[in-house]
């Protein structure tokens, strides 16, 4: 791989702690949601949350770089995630992936194709290929 770009974080206290971006990009406060058994702290986020928001970005370039390639215009689009983490039958976790992507004014074959090249292009998509599910729903 030719390295384009490396982003570095620290995180102290795990899932009760607080991360930041060494370049103090993003700094954060987490703790663990009460539905997880947590103290669900205000104004604080969780690991799920911030990747969520990494992966809806990375894929919502992925889709402009397919339909620039493709030279298909896309105003409006819109990439939802959603992550879970649940438990695994052998005590591990695991997390699952829901992303919607909204192409409105595109017929939904072609919409389809679209999300579906840009599954094969993104990277956070190549990342999790074949480790978690990732459910792509195309709403037009």
């Amino acid at each position: 791989m030719k390295v384009l770009f490396t982003a570095e974080a620290k995180a102290v206290g795990g899932r009760n702690g607080h991360s930041e971006a060494s370049d103090k990009s993003v700094s954060v406060d987490l703790s663990i949601p009460k539905a997880m058994g947590g103290p669900g702290k205000p104004n604080t986020t969780t690991p799920e949350h911030l990747f969520a928001v990494g992966y809806a970005a990375c894929f919502g370039s992925a889709l402009d770089y397919v339909a620039s390639q493709k030279k298909i215009a896309i105003p409006g689009a819109s990439v939802t995630s959603r992550v879970s983490i649940g438990t695994r039958a052998d005590g591990g976790f695991q997390l699952a992936v829901v992303l919607e992507v909204g192409l409105p004014g595109h017929e939904k074959a072609a919409a389809d194709a679209l999300v579906a090249a840009a599954h094969q292009v993104c990277p956070y998509s190549h990342a999790t290929r074949n480790n978690i599910e990732v459910t792509l729903t195309t709403v037009v």
